[in-house]
């Protein structure tokens, strides 16, 4: 480059490169000597400190530009200038040795470092102006506080007075420290009460804890015992009306169905005759007499009858009647046929049950002299009293529709043994004799 340019020096506020008036450059040594001494009339300690505001002085950089870039050239395209040590006086390096020694005297008298642009000048220019009226405001306060001051009458301390007061204080200041160290001592004594509360607290707190815990398990028991009671009342009252149902009951009936069927009795719903136009089989009617001589034999032991002659032992469609005399066994059942097969010892046994049921009937008479069966009994055959005619309960020289009629009767009569027997009677009265033992 060929071109020459002056050089710069550098912002101390924004680091601009600063370019620099040539008064500045071509100031003499004469007048920076006139400019280095102080505004003010300096005390011999203010000597001292400008002396020492050189110590600290730090040469800014200085540049120059070159025609030809060297070891020291960097890439703006100025060089450093090492210390050139005595130069003339219009030389390039001394004009700016004498701008440093300015920039330097500048920046130990003020606040502000020196160079700056001219933009960094302005504003603090503004903030120096800005400072200035906050000082003038302040010195005309002061101002005005110094004559009111002076326009105030002078007024006489009475000493004595303040020599009193500050006793006072004095004993003041004595009572309160006496007083701080009561409320120090108070304090700690109820620090120390308070630990002993939290210590309290802490156990009222488990307590409650273990208080709660006891209480859901017996609130639990309690649920669980009310359900237990709840149960418990719900099956008694079921099981009380249940109890009223079956006191109401008629076992003998419930256990013993006597009915009819057209011209049979029935016992049970077995048929208990034979009609040459309804052949029963014989199964169903020694069904039916084994059902008529459990009942019989209920009948009795409800009463306390104990038959003279005989045992009835009801075992199913085979039940049989014992003879007491000799222990013969008469079958109280048929084994098939009617006229033409003779079985002497089912007409027995048929014979020996309606004399078992006459004295049931005598029984039940001689206990209650209103009480009348409705149909007599006499020597193996039962009478009907409107009609005035005695059926046999023989198979043997008889007819099957007298013999049908004879058994409805006898039915009939159990039937009504059966309503007088359970007229006043409880169920744990009848109890004993509904299980009855098939062997008699």
């Amino acid at each position: 480059m060929d071109r020459q340019t002056s050089v710069s020096f550098i912002c101390q506020r924004c680091s601009m490169p600063v370019r620099l008036d040539d008064t500045l450059l071509n100031i003499n040594e004469h007048t920076l000597a006139e400019l280095s001494l102080p505004i003010y009339p300096a005390t011999e300690a203010d000597l001292e400190s400008v002396a020492a505001s050189f110590d600290k002085y730090v040469p800014p950089p200085r540049w120059a530009e070159s025609g030809q870039p060297s070891s020291g050239t960097d890439s703006t395209g100025f060089t450093v200038l090492s210390d050139p040590g005595v130069m003339p006086a219009g030389h390039l390096s001394h004009k700016v040795k004498m701008a440093a020694k300015l920039f330097d005297m500048l920046s130990t008298s003020t606040e502000v470092d020196h160079p700056m642009c001219e933009e960094c000048a302005d504003l603090v220019t503004e903030g120096l102006e800005l400072e200035l009226a906050g000082v003038r405001q302040e010195s005309a306060l002061y101002r005005d506080f110094v004559q009111q001051l002076r326009r105030e009458p002078p007024i006489d301390a009475d000493v004595d007075a303040l020599d009193t007061e500050l006793e006072q204080l004095a004993g003041e200041e004595q009572q309160l420290l006496e007083e701080l160290r009561t409320l120090k001592l108070e304090e700690s004594q109820l620090q120390e009460q308070l630990q002993q509360e939290e210590q309290e607290k802490e156990r009222l707190e488990q307590e409650e804890e273990r208080f709660w815990r006891e209480f859901c398990n017996y609130r639990k028991q309690l649920i669980v015992a009310d359900e237990d009671y709840r149960s418990l009342s719900s099956r008694l009252d079921y099981t009380t009306s249940q109890l009223e149902k079956l006191k109401k009951t008629n076992v003998f009936n419930a256990t013993f169905h006597i009915w009819h069927s057209g011209h049979f009795g029935t016992i049970n719903n077995f048929r208990l005759g034979r009609l040459p136009s309804v052949p029963v089989d014989w199964w169903e009617i020694n069904a039916a007499w084994g059902q008529t001589a459990l009942l019989l034999t209920a009948l009795a032991r409800k009463i306390g009858l104990q038959f003279s002659k005989y045992k009835i032992v009801p075992f199913g469609n085979h039940s049989y009647i014992q003879v007491l005399s000799d222990g013969r066994e008469l079958p109280l059942y048929g084994a098939g046929g009617f006229k033409f097969i003779w079985n002497p010892k089912f007409d027995a046994a048929m014979v020996a049950f309606l004399e078992c049921l006459q004295e049931l009937q005598e029984k039940i008479e001689s206990g209650d002299a209103k009480f009348r069966l409705p149909y007599k009994v006499s020597k193996g055959k039962i009478e009907d009293p409107q009609a005035g005619t005695a059926y046999s309960v023989k198979i043997q020289l008889n007819s099957e529709e007298h013999w049908t009629k004879a058994l409805k009767y006898m039915l009939t009569n159990l039937k009504w043994g059966i309503a007088w027997v359970c007229a006043d009677t409880t169920l744990g009265d009848l109890a004993p004799s509904v299980v009855m033992d098939p062997t008699g």
